[in-house]
């Protein structure tokens, strides 16, 4: 069983006004979702290669909820 962990960052204000007008009109998807997406498209394009991070991906993509999220641990950075 894969484990979550939640993360607290910083991003530009511009980027983050882009992503809530995005989930206001795209009402299936969140913000946790969209993240996970976004972070492991960003490794595979850039030669991750493990199963987990694509199945991460393609979960998100298509709105599957992943074995991870149905358990959370939550830790803070």
């Amino acid at each position: 069983m894969q484990q979550s962990v939640s993360l607290s960052v910083e991003i530009p204000e511009d980027l983050h006004t882009s992503v809530q007008n995005y989930l206001e009109v795209h009402s299936g998807w969140s913000q946790d979702r969209l993240f996970c997406a976004a972070i492991s498209l960003f490794l595979m394009q850039n030669g991750v290669t493990q199963r987990q991070v694509s199945r991460i991906y393609l979960d998100s993509l298509f709105g599957q909820q992943p074995e991870s999220n149905k358990e959370m641990i939550r830790s803070k950075f």
